[in-house]
């Protein structure tokens, strides 16, 4: 089950691609494809490596979105996040908070692991 932190950024995510889908003038208006796009990142936050301690996403040394999703995520968070301001600030200054958090140590199983020269 979920923390706290994570239960946020997910609804965090949840209102900025609402936001995005349904005032951006480019967003495309195919709701499957926010909802399977929302479904991703909720999975990805499921797996975090970091769980309740996890950084901002900007500020992770872990990728763990595919570069597709994650450059349209990019673009989603541009555009909503100074929007978000007017329409969830509490939302948005947890989030500003979340972002200036220290990253915390990757556990050994996570690192990579590095061959020795022979």
């Amino acid at each position: 089950m979920a923390g706290s932190r994570i239960r946020r950024e997910k609804l965090t995510i949840h209102k900025m691609i609402a936001l995005y889908q349904r005032a951006c003038p480019e967003a495309v208006k195919e709701p499957e494809h926010y909802d399977a796009l929302y479904d991703y990142a909720q999975k990805r936050l499921d797996k975090c490596v970091f769980g309740e301690e996890k950084p901002a996403c900007k500020q992770c040394p872990v990728h763990c979105y595919q570069p597709a999703r994650r450059e349209e995520m990019k673009q989603i968070m541009r555009w909503a996040g100074p929007r978000m301001l007017w329409r969830h600030p509490i939302l948005t200054v947890r989030h500003l908070i979340d972002d200036k958090r220290a990253v915390p140590e990757l556990a050994e199983k996570y690192r990579p692991k590095h061959k020795s020269p022979q």
